[in-house]
């Protein structure tokens, strides 16, 4: 094999060998280093720190504002009306609780499923935490692994470095002793070892991660519509509230603590701060929910990304197949000795220091023989199909073999290739050991190689993939297995899966984006797919305008799982994969993937669900406040009727909603999707609620009229808020109604009462009134059933 100077080392400014130790560092230059801080401390940043989750939760827009007229109403109303303040210190006390719980989860799974690269010292290769790599140290690469730290290489055999994440470029850079490799790139062929230049912070990829934190929100188009939502609600919220406050103190000009509550009253429901909280919660508690079944959330968008998804693209090797094969016949060809075909077999088993699954399972089948020695290797390469190596055979015979795929290896006419197609139909998987007539380095190096043996290997199907697949398939979500494999080989696995469909050889398929992404409609199955091709068949796919998810695990997916919408990595697959996808099934089990798209699935449906309860609120608020300006009147209510009226109809059913069970699809534009019937709801409560105040303002005089006034305002406005909530929790379970019910009871235990009565200033005066106040509810409901049918069928969701 292919090695530099033992006692050479690389600089990096001026790549010329220089003395250095191949035994890598001692343990007294490690001590040393660590002792001048050169070691590589950058922290694993799975999620914020608690400082950032407490100032996230606190310092926010609306707790500001809640935050100054709580301490306003402290000053000149009764504790009663003060109770909005304390509600937002639960609220805001559950967030922080929840995201804790969140941190802690990442956190822990961050560190299960943290990879150690291998680190020689003292001439011993040992793995060893990322955290501990110290400045000079040797590290050791293969396939799949990501290189840690800025290093420049010392060693390699056949070394391909993929520096795509960094540079954007998906060709491979082969790589020599004195190169220059960057953190954040991975090895997609051959091995070697790099000499660390830069850790901690100094490395490439660290600076580039500091620039964007995982536990991020920004990126959800769920918290980006709220955000626009609570954007406008601000700008409406400003002039109204300051038409309030002059109304209510200069112009009724009644006593200045009664005008300051009731102009409080009206800003506060304005607001709808529980909403973001809900979002944060659902999100958390999702995260939590995840890692207990071992799957790692890398960014918190991810469970909604996955929810939304209408295509998965599936890896065969390690998501529908298990890592393992095994070797099950082995075919001589053209009159080949049976026992010299195992001889080279073994010795190629030998040749790579890093076997994949294949090369593993003939390694297992096929012992190693002493004599042979290898003069020279080339690794497997996803891109080429087949690896080699040339040997001395211990007779003073030398030969060059290549171990790949048939239809790569074998000219299109050759005989071999039938008997290779029938086995594929079987869904066993073909490899050819043939002999080369030129060197392993030569651009066509299989050109002319003859063919000697097949060796035939069974894969093992994952036990749950069926049932996953069947998952999707009722989820109206469509599979498309992706393979580098032989395309009838891929098929016949899918279709013992009880995946049919067309299957396609992806070398006939049209490089041109539209035409690529018509043959991807029409197909199930793709094999002998190119790492460069599976990126394109995912933005074909996005190009129709399709959310795709891509599972892989192996190096040859990291292109098409960082281009996918999201993309989900195996536990056990290669480092490079875990760093890009969003989420990794650190159990390495398929089967946890209907778990990420429900658990997805629950939180969007549910928000978007209950999104309308908390706007619903805002759009009254806003739109009796204009009213009770322009009718110069008081306004209805205190503080504390609101706080009653958003705790039984919005606060306590919409946290059990939010977690409840919900199996829809989610689908885009969610602020028009919430704002079609948020918008009707309000305007419907705000008139409704406002007419049975002017009535009342006609029924009731003298002194305690305005008691009377508000308390018939107030039961309207809650049967029409109850009508909504009864609206929103359809379709109905058992504890739905219960629910729904328990809310009603709440509300007629503070009427009946008496300290109730007297502690939220809610008395009923007389029976007429109430009764007008029940009969306009009762319209203001049917006129709401009406509209939002209307609405269903007039305006696209």
């Amino acid at each position: 094999m292919t090695h530099i100077d033992a006692g050479a080392e690389l600089d990096p400014v001026h790549p010329v060998p220089v003395p250095v130790p191949a035994r890598g560092l001692t343990a007294a230059e490690v001590a040393e280093r660590v002792a001048r801080g050169q070691v590589n401390d950058v922290p694993v940043r799975s999620s914020r720190s608690m400082g950032e989750i407490v100032r996230a939760n606190v310092f926010t827009r609306f707790n500001a504002i809640i935050g100054v007229l709580w301490l306003v109403m402290l000053f000149v109303a009764p504790f009663q009306d003060s109770l909005f303040g304390y509600v937002i210190i639960a609220n805001t006390g559950i967030g922080i609780i929840q995201e804790w719980r969140a941190k802690k989860t990442l956190d822990s799974l961050a560190v299960i499923g943290e990879t150690k690269p291998t680190v020689r010292r003292d001439g011993v290769a040992a793995p060893v935490s990322t955290s501990e790599i110290v400045l000079d140290d040797l590290i050791e690469i293969g396939p799949g692994d990501k290189a840690v730290v800025d290093g420049v290489c010392v060693e390699a055999d056949g070394l391909e470095i993929d520096e795509s994440l960094l540079t954007g470029e998906a060709d491979p850079v082969v790589k020599k002793p004195g190169d220059q490799v960057m953190s954040g790139s991975f090895v997609v062929a051959g091995g070697g070892a790099l000499k660390a230049t830069k850790v901690g912070r100094e490395a490439y990829a660290a600076q580039l991660a500091e620039e964007a934190s995982r536990f991020t929100l920004v990126h959800s188009e769920l918290r980006t519509g709220i955000s626009t939502i609570l954007k406008y609600v601000t700008w409406m919220m400003i002039p109204t509230a300051i038409g309030l406050v002059i109304s209510q103190l200069f112009v009724k000009q009644h006593g200045l603590k009664d005008s300051i509550a009731r102009t409080v009253g009206g800003i506060v429901p304005m607001v709808p701060e529980g909403l973001v909280l809900l979002t944060s919660v659902a999100f958390a508690i999702g995260v939590i929910r995840l890692g207990r079944k071992q799957c790692l959330v890398q960014e918190l968008p991810a469970i909604e990304g996955l929810a939304r998804i209408d295509t998965v693209c599936l890896d065969k090797t390690g998501t529908l197949t298990e890592g393992g094969m095994d070797v099950t016949e082995l075919r001589p060809l053209q009159g080949a000795d049976e026992s010299y075909v195992r001889k080279v077999l073994g010795a190629l088993g030998e040749s790579d220091p890093r076997p994949n699954a294949s090369l593993q399972a003939i390694i297992d089948a096929y012992p190693d023989v002493e004599e042979w020695r290898c003069t020279e290797s080339l690794p497997f390469s996803s891109a080429r199909k087949y690896s080699g190596a040339s040997f001395s055979e211990g007779n003073g015979e030398s030969s060059t073999w290549l171990l790949g795929a048939p239809d790569v290896l074998l000219e299109a006419d050759d005989p071999a290739l039938a008997e290779t197609g029938r086995l594929n139909e079987q869904g066993l998987r073909v490899l050819l050991l043939a002999r080369a007539t030129g060197d392993l380095d030569a651009p066509e190096a299989a050109r002319g190689a003859r063919p000697t043996a097949l060796v035939v290997l069974e894969q093992r199907l994952r036990p749950d993939a069926a049932d996953t697949l069947r998952y999707f398939a009722e989820q109206d979500v469509r599979a498309k297995v992706i393979s580098g494999d032989n395309a009838v080989s891929v098929g016949a696995v899918a279709a013992k899966l009880g995946l049919n469909g067309r299957t396609v050889d992806a070398r006939r398929l049209p490089s041109a984006p539209e035409e690529m992404a018509k043959s991807l409609e029409e197909g199930t199955v793709f094999g002998r797919v190119t790492p460069q091709q599976k990126r394109d068949m995912v933005g074909a796919l996005q190009s129709r305008g399709h959310t795709v998810a891509m599972t892989g695990d192996g190096v040859n997916d990291v292109l098409a799982l960082k281009d996918a919408d999201i993309g989900v990595s195996m536990g056990s697959g290669s480092e490079a994969t875990r760093a890009v996808a969003q989420i990794v099934l650190l159990n390495n089990s398929f089967a946890t993937l209907p778990s990420v798209v429900a658990e997805g699935r629950r939180v969007i449906g549910n928000i978007t669900r209950v999104a309308t309860l908390f706007l619903v609120k805002t759009v009254y608020s806003v739109l009796l406040a204009i009213l009770v300006v322009c009718w110069q009147v008081e306004y209805p209510f205190l503080p504390r009727h609101l706080t009653l009226l958003s705790t039984l109809t919005i606060g306590v059913p919409a946290f059990f909603l939010a977690l409840a069970p919900n199996k829809e699809r989610a689908r885009p534009h969610f602020v028009r999707r919430v704002m079609r019937y948020s918008i009707p709801g309000g305007v419907v409560a705000a008139v409704a609620t406002f007419v049975t105040y002017l009535i009342a303002r006609h029924y009731y005089v003298g002194e305690g009229s305005l008691d009377a006034e508000t308390s018939a305002a107030t039961l309207t406005l809650f049967l029409i808020s109850m009508w909504v909530l009864a609206i929103i929790a359809r379709p109905y379970t058992w504890w739905r109604i219960v629910l729904v019910a328990s809310m009603g009871v709440a509300f007629l235990f503070v009427l009946f009462v008496p300290w109730l009565q007297h502690f939220f200033a809610l008395k009923l005066v007389g029976v007429t009134m109430p009764w007008v106040a029940v009969g306009i509810a009762a319209v203001a409901a049917a006129t709401l059933e009406l509209l939002w049918k209307w609405v269903d069928r007039r305006v696209p969701a």
